[in-house]
């Protein structure tokens, strides 16, 4: 297997493997499982420093993305949408698709949100029934700063959905302090599981919006209120993927005792984009780095596949490159859940050192993690 050093998915705890090997029953009519359910997602909210419910759902993190969207939005709502990212843009597309009116609200992709103009323009026109906030634009690595977007979107009495995929637990989230409506995860990122669960943090106020609607949600797969009362009655909507979740409890008890995962996360940022520039490598981003995925500018004169193939096939560790306005531009280092630690960046690093030499790119200084 290579090394997996992309931003996301990541490679996955040998405890969180085998818990997904755990011989399982029924999740439909297994009374234990749904405490296992319950106890897994309020652990979940718990990490997430929130009283709000949280849910599994089972679909890759873009379902709860769009769940979250279904759930929401009726024909004609005004839809403000951040958009400084590939992934912020995207939203627009799931607020049209469900009758919805998206607003752009456009800024520069190399920066992130700034707070004062996004406070001058709200001034002017705040009449949204809620926004989406991507927290970390994957494709670009940028970070926009959640916990003084959402207070600001609320002052305007904005609902707040935001896409905290590949942000959350590499990077500080507090759901309740930063007014988050409805936070959106996925299991492949920072949370180091494999593909295939998203989870989604509804608030109280959401859920009203919800329950208020004029119109009946035009969707049963991305319908968050069809979990309304699960536990209670004890019934799920479809059949839970069981072993996923098995594995998923694991990934958050490790997350809960690792208590330095934060730290960790930072620092290993702060290094890998300090050895880039160094070496004399440009960053994408001029502000707003995630702790999570660093991205840098393709060298002149090599392509970003060749650097990916040779990582690959040199060195046996994965890398990414970009995709939509940047595709081809730049190359994406993942440092996230499992795979954040200094080793793990020490070897890549080296390793792009040589592979870039091969292809004929001229460093300032090698690239070192230390």
């Amino acid at each position: 297997m290579y090394k997996m050093m992309t931003p996301g998915p990541t490679m996955v705890a040998e405890n969180v493997r085998l818990a997904r090997s755990v011989e399982t029953g029924n999740p439909d009519i297994d009374t234990e499982f749904f405490d296992f359910y319950k106890g897994t997602c309020e652990l979940y909210s718990e990490l997430l420093h929130t009283k709000n419910e949280s849910l599994i759902l089972s679909g890759e993190g873009i379902l709860g993305l769009e769940a979250a969207v279904a759930s929401l939005t009726e024909a004609g709502d005004r839809v403000l949408v951040l958009d400084n990212g590939v992934f912020g843009k995207g939203f627009a597309d799931f607020v049209s698709l469900y009758g919805g009116e998206p607003v752009l609200y456009t800024t520069d992709y190399r920066y992130e949100i700034a707070i004062d103009p996004l406070r001058e323009y709200i001034e002017k026109d705040h009449d949204f029934k809620y926004a989406t906030v991507v927290h970390c634009d994957t494709p670009s690595g940028m970070l926009n700063d959640i916990s003084k977007i959402c207070p600001l979107l609320k002052e305007y009495g904005i609902l707040t959905v935001v896409d905290s995929v590949s942000g959350m637990m590499g990077n500080p989230v507090d759901v309740d302090k930063d007014e988050i409506d409805i936070l959106c995860g996925g299991s492949q990122k920072a949370i180091s599981c494999p593909i295939g669960l998203t989870l989604v943090t509804i608030s109280d106020a959401a859920k009203k919006v919800m329950e208020d609607r004029r119109t009946r949600i035009p969707s049963f797969y991305a319908n968050l209120t069809v979990f309304k009362n699960y536990y209670e009655n004890k019934w799920f909507p479809y059949s839970m993927p069981i072993s996923d979740i098995y594995g998923l409890k694991i990934a958050l008890d490790n997350i809960k005792a690792d208590k330095d995962i934060l730290k960790r996360h930072a620092e290993v940022a702060a290094k890998t984009r300090k050895a880039l520039t160094a070496s004399g490598l440009h960053l994408y981003g001029e502000n707003g780095y995630s702790n999570t995925v660093t991205v840098f500018k393709v060298p002149d004169g090599v392509k970003s596949e060749d650097i990916i193939t040779h990582m690959r096939d040199d060195h046996n560790i994965l890398i990414a490159g970009s995709f939509d306005v940047m595709e081809g531009e730049v190359i994406r280092l993942g440092h996230m859940g499992y795979n954040c630690t200094a080793d793990n960046m020490r070897e890549t690093l080296s390793a792009l050192n040589d592979v870039l030499i091969k292809l004929g790119v001229k460093l300032i200084k090698a690239l070192s993690y230390d």
